[in-house]
């Protein structure tokens, strides 16, 4: 082989390493996808975009594999880019990130959902229902029986006997005008007068007699005993007006008492009141007729209510209405002053409203994060109305079709204020000439402690001692010094130091 062949086929390797060589260069930030090449522009931690790298590794924050963004789909995401630039805190998230971070969206609908209200409600008798037995003259009590409160007493029950001077004259006034009456009710009872002016006279002093006695407290069954018998009666029998429980006793045997002493005190409990207290924005929602849940705590049974009123008057101490309810009692299982669960379902006015989930409420304002295109999120101002079950009404800031964030906001959050806090203009810098200035103790920890890296005791990441020393992002706790990236770090740990000591083990002792 001549000289010239060999100098040829020398230069012909040459160049092909060469070629190699520079191919490699370029394929090492450089992949395939199909037959094109997608440029690598840079990496990026998964869980934390704003950190870049020029090469692949490991996120020093979380151990994930660092992500490429290719040129191409940057190039691609230019609308989304530039939008997420032009809003303030607007983020950008590609769908496998959000994948990663539970990110779920949720349209903004027109609704008006039922709410059910839950309070306590007490039982009370219902006032139509309760009677009171009272004295029509004075006189005394001779005999009581089975009158104690809380007794189930039935309709004409006698309860006790009773005399008075004035009751004898009217009984015998009664029978006398009784004589000269012939009965014409079917019971044997005067029910209505005959012809004749003498009948009627007689008939007329009968019914005032008869008046007199059940105004004295007499029972309409003792008239009509003393009618049959013609026989003037030992005592007035004082006698239960229906059936109920005795709520209240004022006699004993041998008691003197007055005109208009009250006796008893008798309830129907057949049916009662449920009296509950509501706030006055809830009782805006409540209207008579709806019908409401009553459970009796502890036992089980539960009953049904209807909204009868709700009493104007307003609690001065709760700052609450009465709310009203009419139940039946089957089997007088609901008592007096007895506590009961309520459970009133009311219809909430219709109106736009998102997932609770997706509003963030500082207490000041309320924020969601709405998407404005593809896997760009912007943060938004709302003011908020109603809250019912897992839905939030939004009075301003929404319209009606648009797509917020409903899980995964708090991420969402959190890499808008990371990105806010990278993008803030250096024009803020000098202001942190007037941050009260670091004590010498501090400056010479940071001077001594110098270019040593440590692991931040909350995060896991890599830090510098010096700065985090010198920022006074440090913590001493039994004798062991931990450093911090930044303070929102080192309150995460000063909360739960028990919990990232066990993830991250890491602190210096001095």
């Amino acid at each position: 082989m001549s000289q010239i062949s060999r100098v040829g086929i020398a230069l012909a390797v040459v160049a092909a390493i060469a070629a190699s060589y520079g191919l490699g260069r370029h394929t090492s930030h450089s992949q395939t996808d199909g037959k094109a090449l997608r440029h690598v522009l840079y990496y990026v931690d998964p869980m934390h975009p704003a950190y870049k790298s020029n090469k692949p590794g490991i996120a020093p924050d979380c151990g994930m594999e660092l992500k490429p963004v290719y040129a191409e789909d940057l190039e691609n995401a230019l609308p989304s880019s530039s939008l997420a630039q032009s809003s303030p805190g607007a983020v950008s998230i590609e769908g496998s990130v959000q994948r990663l971070m539970g990110i779920q969206m949720a349209t903004v609908e027109r609704s008006g959902p039922t709410r059910v209200i839950r309070v306590v409600g007490r039982v009370v008798p219902e006032d139509t229902r309760v009677y009171r037995i009272t004295s029509g003259s004075d006189g005394y009590i001779r005999e009581t029986y089975n009158d104690s409160v809380g007794e189930l007493v039935k309709k004409d029950q006698k309860l006790a006997t009773s005399y008075g001077p004035e009751y004898l004259a009217v009984a015998s006034g009664f029978l006398a005008a009784e004589a000269g009456v012939t009965p014409t009710g079917k019971d044997g009872y005067h029910t209505e007068p005959r012809a004749g002016a003498v009948w009627a006279q007689g008939y007329s002093s009968l019914q005032g007699y008869t008046d007199r006695l059940r105004n004295l407290g007499m029972s309409e069954a003792q008239i009509k005993a003393m009618a049959d018998t013609h026989k003037l009666p030992q005592s007035i029998d004082i006698v239960s007006p229906v059936d109920g429980f005795i709520l209240a006793r004022n006699v004993s045997v041998g008691q003197h008492f007055d005109r208009s002493v009250e006796f008893y005190r008798i309830a129907d409990l057949s049916r009662v009141w449920i009296l509950a207290d509501v706030f006055g924005s809830e009782a805006q929602s409540v209207h008579p007729g709806a019908v409401a849940r009553v459970t009796l705590s502890g036992q089980g049974r539960t009953f049904a209510a209807r909204v009868s009123d709700v009493l104007p008057e307003i609690d001065p101490a709760t700052r609450t209405l009465k709310l009203r309810l009419e139940a039946d009692n089957p089997g007088l299982a609901l008592r007096p002053d007895m506590y009961a669960d309520v459970e009133l379902p009311v219809a909430m006015p219709t109106g736009l409203t998102v997932p609770q989930d997706a509003v963030l409420d500082s207490g000041r304002e309320q924020r969601v994060f709405v998407e404005r295109s593809s896997g760009v999120f912007e943060p938004r101002l709302v003011r908020t109305g109603w809250r019912s079950a897992d839905r939030v009404e939004i009075v301003q800031g929404l319209a009606e079709g648009e797509r917020v964030v409903a899980a995964g906001t708090f991420l969402v959050d959190s890499e808008s204020r990371l990105k806010s806090a990278a993008e803030t203009p250096r024009t803020q810098e000098p202001e942190r000439q007037n941050a009260p200035a670091k004590s010498n103790a501090q400056r010479g920890l940071a001077a001594s402690a110098g270019r040593v890296k440590v692991k931040d005791a909350a995060c896991g990441m890599m830090i510098d001692r010096a700065k985090a020393i010198a920022d006074g992002n440090t913590l001493t706790r039994d004798g062991v010094t931990y450093y911090f990236c930044s303070d929102s770090c080192k309150k995460k740990f000063d909360a739960q130091p028990e919990h990232y000591l066990a993830l991250n083990p890491s602190g210096h002792r001095p």
